[in-house]
């Protein structure tokens, strides 16, 4: 029996074996289940809470104030939209504080994220520092409000901290609470003033796009045409540059001022026109651009400015596209030579003009070559191009040698305002982040003073403007930094910053592509050279020049990056323009000549439509056959000089002698005094014809008949001289006989009384008719059958 027992014991019943398994399983199950939940729950809620906490969107619009004291409440207000299908109920919008943040590196990191995540974010305060929300359905949204004491957020010390604002609810298909989204900014908090104040140079830059174009209204007044009338837009209240001006006018910053932006204004206080497709329109916003630069003089007054070369030339595209072109680098230095002129004419303040800013601060050697090529000493860098290696943000300014100083600008804070800043929301955090890492760069080396630099974006737009004027005014109670000018700022250095310029493999590709390529300089080349060529000849050239000149300038504008179709327009745009009016100085079209006998006179047309006179011009005319047809006595060609009125042609004549027959082209040709060929050719045809049959038949007809006629001439004459001999002969003969005759009768008839011919009053007998003409009278007949009447009539 015990052996039986024994063995019954070792090897239990079934139903005994079944009990047992079931209160094994009974135990393990919940183990079991422990160990699964704690293997499954870190991995398994991280993901769950990063997945979830995208379904609310928490926006952050409000933050006052921005960097509080000890005594202050901190009021957060913002919007918690539902982005997902399901309905959120039993939710709470809380407050979280993390714990200081030790550097701008970590400033950064905490920054970057955008979910919730277990461990790495803070507990919320809980208690009455929440909102709660029992529903918010699906694309829904809610406005919610915090408030907090000071002295409820276990601020221990000085620095930036974390602050999170969270949505915790629950859906129906995951009925537990959770983070379900998580909105982070952060705070700075400084409650007493540093000892050693960070110096921050703040630039507040005034520069537009090219505006103007390089025409001219066809009258003598000049009037400006622009390519449009957006920079009015701009100029009005709420406008991009009426906000920059407006906020400006109040902060501690340094101007920096494009000076083509005050001459595009200056030009729409008076009279101007804008394009419109083929036409021109009267533009009509001179009061805007009266007002705003009224504006402008009152808030520049004593205060720091900045002038840029003219138009902002692109430096960068300039060094690696434009330097080898002719002329390019010249015109840089116009540039900047105007620039200081037209501030202090416009602004009457005077500017300093010994800062270049290459596009985003991005440098290498070329650029800075370029850049200090013009006078400048100081160019505009930025520190994610001119980087260090040290664990604490330096000084701005670099003495690189050559007497150069590259003005390092902070990159974290230059590009804090870059996004899209309409939506409250961005804005808040950016002017959080902005004044959070410039208290994180003061308490880096508290016992060190610094000069920071930020230089922003080239034109931000009106909200950007507006969250950067904010940041500015968040640091108005100087409690870690102070203003200084951007002069002040490049006289400081540090002598363990880097002064090393990074090659040009370095420069940004996305930079690089967006630049003016050679080919667009070499348009420029060819337009200031077309320039060249007809200011020579003008006799009031400054009404010409000036326009073209500043519109080369615009041509090489830092605006046009990423607008390369534009910039293009603009280039055609200028130079057909010019070409327009160097051909209203042409030659008149000729049609061809026939030239009959050894000699004549050619005759050229000049013609100018300019409003002004054109003076330093030669015309030559060049014979295509200098044996068939000579110019000036004995050569190929001749010269002629050139001086017509405004809106006047002129006729130059060229002497021409032929020495055998056939044709023979002609070239007309303008040319500057300098033998530069100005305008197109004009070419024609002379025919010679130097004596033709038909001339010859039409001359030896003529000679005949003089000679016929003086032939007949001479007969007539011959013959009448013959007659009056005759008659002379005969006279004497009958008084001769009359003579007898009369001594007869003396001796016959006494004294000849009552004779027939006796007496003075006798009349002499004659048989003849008297009603025929006598044998002693002239031939008056026609029987000579000279028209001309008697021939001593025709001598005499």
């Amino acid at each position: 029996m015990a052996e039986a027992a024994a063995i019954q014991g070792t090897f239990p019943s079934p139903a005994r074996r079944w009990m047992r398994r079931t209160a094994s399983l009974a135990v393990a199950a919940p183990l079991l289940a422990g160990l699964l939940q704690g293997a499954h729950t870190p991995a398994a809620t991280a993901a769950e809470s990063a997945s979830d906490s995208g379904t609310v969107d928490v926006s952050l619009d409000t933050l006052t104030p921005s960097a509080p004291v000890e005594g202050d409440t901190v009021t957060l207000t913002g919007t918690v939209t539902n982005e997902g299908k399901q309905a959120v109920t039993d939710a709470t919008v809380d407050l979280r504080v993390g714990p200081r943040l030790s550097s701008r590196s970590e400033i950064d990191e905490v920054s970057g994220r955008k979910t919730y995540r277990d461990g790495r974010d803070p507990a919320p305060l809980g208690g009455a520092y929440t909102v709660k929300i029992p529903r918010l359905g699906a694309g829904l949204s809610q406005d919610f409000t915090l408030s907090v004491p000071v002295s409820k957020l276990d601020l221990d010390e000085a620095g930036v901290y974390q602050l999170g604002v969270s949505l915790t609810g629950q859906t129906a298909s995951r009925p537990y609470g959770r983070v379900l989204g998580i909105e982070r900014t952060l705070l700075p908090f400084q409650p007493e003033a540093t000892e050693k104040k960070t110096r921050l140079t703040y630039l507040w830059p005034l520069i537009s796009t090219a505006h103007v174009s390089a025409e001219t209204g066809a009258n003598q007044q000049q009037t400006p045409v622009f390519e449009n009338d957006d920079l009015a837009a701009d100029l009005a209240p709420g406008g991009r540059l009426h906000e920059m001006v407006a906020l400006g006018r109040d902060l501690p910053v340094t101007w920096v001022i494009d000076p083509d932006l005050l001459a595009s204004v200056t030009a729409m206080t008076e009279p101007y026109m804008v394009k419109n497709g083929t036409t021109e329109v009267p533009g009509r916003n001179q009061a805007i651009a009266e007002r705003w630069l009224n504006d402008l003089e009152k808030a520049v007054q004593g205060r720091k400015v900045v002038a840029l070369p003219f138009a902002d030339p692109d430096l960068a595209s300039l060094a690696h596209h434009g330097k080898e072109v002719p002329g390019s680098l010249g015109h840089l230095q116009q540039a900047t030579a105007l620039a200081s002129t037209t501030v202090e004419t416009v602004l009457h303040v005077k500017p300093s003009t010994d800062f270049s800013w290459p596009v985003d601060g991005a440098v290498d050697p070329s650029i800075m070559a370029v850049a200090t090529s013009a006078g400048a000493r100081n160019v505009i860098a930025r520190s994610d191009s001119l980087r260090d290696d040290l664990s604490y943000t330096p000084t701005s300014a670099r003495p690189i040698g050559g007497g150069t100083t590259a003005i390092v600008s902070d990159a974290t804070l230059s590009k804090s305002f870059q996004g899209e800043m309409i939506r409250a929301e961005n804005s808040t955090l950016a002017v959080q982040q902005f004044l959070a890492q410039s208290l994180a760069i003061t308490l880096e080396l508290p016992e060190d003073q610094r000069s920071i630099v930020v230089a922003p974006q080239r034109m931000p737009s009106t909200a950007q403007a507006q969250a950067m004027a904010k940041a500015l005014q968040g640091l108005a109670a100087k409690r870690w930094s102070e203003p200084l000018d951007l002069q002040a700022a490049a006289a400081q250095s540090d002598p363990d910053a880097s002064k090393r310029v990074p090659g040009g493999s370095a420069y940004p590709r996305t930079l690089r592509a967006q630049e003016l390529n050679s080919a667009a300089f070499r348009e420029m080349k060819a337009t200031r050279d077309d320039l060249d060529d007809f200011r020579v000849i003008l006799t009031a050239p400054d009404r010409v020049v000036p326009p073209f000149t500043n519109a080369i300038s615009r041509e090489m504008s830092t605006s046009w990056r990423g607008e390369a179709p534009s910039a293009a327009l603009y280039r055609k745009e200028v130079q057909d323009y010019l070409h327009s009016l160097t051909q209203e100085v042409q030659l008149i079209e000729k049609s061809d000549l026939t030239l009959s006998g050894r000699s004549a006179t050619i005759p050229v047309t000049v013609q100018n439509k300019l409003l002004q006179g054109v003076d330093h011009l030669v015309l030559k005319l060049t014979s295509g056959n200098k044996t068939r047809l000579k110019l000036d006595d004995d050569s190929g060609e001749a010269v002629r000089p050139v001086k017509i009125d405004g809106g006047h042609s002129q006729s130059v004549k060229f002497d021409a002698s032929a020495n055998a027959n056939g044709p023979v082209t002609m070239t007309a040709q303008l040319y500057t005094e300098d033998g530069t060929p100005y305008g197109d050719p004009m070419t024609f045809t002379v025919k010679v014809s130097e004596i033709t049959p038909t001339v010859m038949l039409v001359i030896a007809g003529g000679v005949l008949l003089l000679v016929l006629a003086g032939i007949r001439m001479y007969s007539a004459r011959k013959r009448a001289a013959a007659r009056n001999a005759e008659a002379d002969a005969k006279a004497e003969a009958e008084t001769g006989t009359e003579a007898e005759a009369e001594a007869d009768g003396k001796t016959e008839g006494g004294n000849g009384v009552g004779g027939k011919g006796e007496g003075p009053g006798a009349t002499p007998s004659n048989d003849a008719d008297p009603g025929q003409p006598s044998d002693l009278e002239p031939d008056t007949g026609s029987e000579s059958g000279d028209p001309s009447g008697p021939g001593e009539k025709v001598d005499r």
